[in-house]
């Protein structure tokens, strides 16, 4: 039996000695929870940082420690409306009983942690997961080290025996992914959300992924560009465009394209003045994530794509180069090539192709012959388009007049569908997510059901079953 193996199963075995912690109990480890995370924050912000080469302490507050406490607040403040067993209808060929619905905790919950938001990637389903009474094993990424050893602290010192952290390689992710969790949540890319869920088939363990893919920003024809550039700018280029839901790809009406290309220009200079040693813009977490990104755009180059270097302050649009801090800034591209990497893959990182269209039918035309995305950006203030948008395009979540903000609502459920993922979480949703909701029927003292049993007397028989199907 390896040590992954080993550790699973002393988890399995604590759960099976208090296989339903009550109400206090998981409060109780919630509040650890949050104490932790709250008393080593100023080291998660400084780990962080260290682990993408810079990344600013107040973009990690804001984005990763504010959403983990406020999370947990919420858990807080429902768990006890949550846990109320359900009161549910009885046909009245069954009285006198009552049905209900239990929920009960799964048992021992894997969550796969990826390196872009390796705090509230972890805290989130983690909180989900203890609320609903389970035990919790973390994989976390081999590229966050300094976080992991944060993490770690704060789960041993707030949740002792229930939460276990692994860290490793592919391999242990592969040997993680294969564990007989009673669930498992991955958050990553679609394709190794795939190797996932099939390591998972092998024991049914029922799954979670949360991937990503091309979430698409629709600026429709009444949206007032100048007010709603720096929303989007703030999705794009929050933590370098490092998001699962960044916008990935902007629909924009012709006539509005250049006054777009300016606003957001002028919006990027603003958030990030002097760019090369402004403290507020992340690093790219790594050499290979950076070049990755500069092939994408250099290839677009080749193409013959016009391209705006938005953190050129010399007005010349100099082109990006590489730069031994991974610093890259947003990069407007206008007329990428259809079949590129850049307009197939998720980017990942502050490249945004811009795509004009004539009509809001051209535009939900290009969202809809592409694989369903995580989440969708629409620019409008116009009802009847909200509504014609909302019907007729498939994906994780919306956001109407605003980009990124949905995901840190408590009270919305966050996920994908279809290649962006297979369920979701956060809220309410995730703690169902890490519960089974167990069926209860119960009798009372006169049992109605001793008229249908054998030996059958046709003519009463007859009649109760007329009567029943009336």
């Amino acid at each position: 039996m390896s040590a992954l193996q080993l550790q699973f199963e002393q988890l399995k075995q604590a759960y099976s000695q208090r296989p339903y912690p009550d109400y206090h109990q998981r409060r109780q480890q919630l509040n650890a929870l949050r104490q932790a995370i709250s008393e080593q924050s100023d080291a998660l912000c400084n780990a962080v940082s260290q682990d993408f080469g810079y990344r600013s302490s107040d973009e990690t507050r804001l984005l990763e420690i504010m959403p983990s406490l406020s999370g947990i607040d919420y858990h807080l403040k429902q768990l006890k409306h949550w846990l109320k067993p359900e009161k549910r209808h009885v046909h009245y060929s069954f009285m006198p009983a009552s049905n209900r619905v239990m929920v009960q905790p799964l048992g021992v919950v894997g969550i796969i942690v990826p390196w872009n938001y390796p705090i509230y990637l972890a805290t989130g389903p983690l909180m989900a997961a203890i609320a609903a009474g389970n035990k919790a094993m973390l994989k976390l990424s081999e590229y966050t080290p300094a976080t992991n050893k944060v993490l770690t602290a704060i789960c041993q010192q707030a949740l002792a025996a229930d939460a276990v952290v692994i860290e490793g390689d592919a391999d242990i992710a592969a040997e993680f992914s294969r564990l007989p969790f009673d669930h498992l949540l991955f958050t990553g890319s679609t394709a190794v959300g795939r190797k996932v869920m099939q390591a998972a088939a092998a024991n049914l363990t029922p799954v979670t992924l949360e991937l990503g893919g091309k979430s698409p920003v629709v600026i429709a024809h009444d949206a007032d560009v100048t007010q709603i550039a720096k929303r989007l700018l703030f999705g794009k280029t929050a933590n370098a465009g490092q998001t699962c839901v960044a916008p990935d790809y902007v629909l924009v009406p012709a006539d509005k394209l250049e006054q777009l290309i300016s606003e957001l220009s002028r919006g990027f200079t603003e958030f990030y003045p002097d760019f090369a040693t402004n403290p507020d813009y992340s690093a790219i977490i790594n050499t290979a994530q950076y070049q990755r990104l500069m092939t994408m755009l250099e290839q677009a180059r080749r193409s013959g794509a016009r391209i705006i270097n938005c953190g050129d302050n010399s007005g010349n649009n100099n082109v990006a180069t590489a730069n031994s801090e991974r610093r890259l800034a947003l990069q407007l591209i206008i007329g990428a090539d259809d079949n590129s990497n850049l307009m197939e893959q998720e980017i990942f990182g502050p490249l945004l192709p811009l795509i004009t269209y004539n009509s809001i039918d051209e535009a939900l035309h290009y969202i809809q012959q592409r694989p369903r995305p995580l989440a969708l950006y629409l620019m409008s203030n116009d009802k009847n388009t909200q509504q014609q948008v909302l019907r007729q395009t498939h994906v994780g979540g919306v956001c109407i007049n605003d980009t990124l903000v949905h995901v840190a609502q408590d009270d919305l459920p966050f996920g994908g569908i279809g290649p962006s993922g297979l369920g979701n979480y956060h809220g309410k949703e995730g703690f169902l997510r890490f519960s089974h909701q167990k069926a209860i029927h119960q009798k009372g003292w006169f049992n109605s059901g001793r008229f249908i049993y054998p030996p059958f007397n046709r003519k009463v028989f007859k009649a109760i079953l007329s009567w029943l199907t009336r």
